[in-house]
């Protein structure tokens, strides 16, 4: 019976050889707590802002992106099958997205192309977490923070548009 277990236990270590020394944990940690980083911090944002894919979602996002990269790196992939990981992350993300994506007919109007754009960029913060690029991971984050917060701070301060000039565009729409 003791053979048994003693069996057991060697699958269970074996299962977790992918962590064997304090290096590849420190590493593992490094990278996916970044990555949930920098998605609470987009997320953080796009909750202020009231929209629907917040702080969850893009932390989800940034982490799973950067899982996605991590594992075929820790497994040894190629750059080839790399390169087939990221496009299908990136198709992935394009799906998510387009499901953000709201077309209001009788308004004639589009919504969710912003969060669907931040849902890409947090993917794009995740790979870079993932696969140890942490200063590009940052740098992007804020850059969207900038874009997300900044541009939405100047928007008031641009003229309205006129009653004119929105009737006139819904005719030249029309045509």
């Amino acid at each position: 019976m003791g053979g048994v277990w003693h069996e057991v236990w060697l699958t269970v270590v074996g299962e977790f050889a992918d962590l064997s020394d304090i290096k590849a944990i420190t590493q593992v940690v490094m990278r996916l707590g970044l990555a949930l980083l920098l998605g609470g911090t987009l997320g953080f944002e796009r909750e202020l802002a009231g929209r629907d894919a917040g702080l969850r979602t893009h932390m989800l996002v940034t982490t799973g992106s950067a899982l996605f990269v991590l594992v075929p790196l820790q497994a040894g992939f190629s750059q080839d099958n790399m390169s087939r990981v990221l496009q299908g992350l990136v198709s992935g993300i394009g799906f998510l997205g387009a499901g953000a994506i709201i077309k209001l007919s009788a308004e004639r109007e589009v919504r969710g192309l912003t969060t669907a754009a931040s849902l890409w960029l947090a993917a794009g913060v995740g790979v870079a977490a993932g696969l140890g690029r942490e200063a590009t991971a940052i740098l992007s984050t804020v850059i969207a923070l900038v874009i997300l917060a900044g541009v939405r701070a100047i928007k008031p301060l641009a003229a309205p548009a006129s009653e004119d000039s929105r009737a006139s565009n819904e005719k030249a729409r029309e045509r």
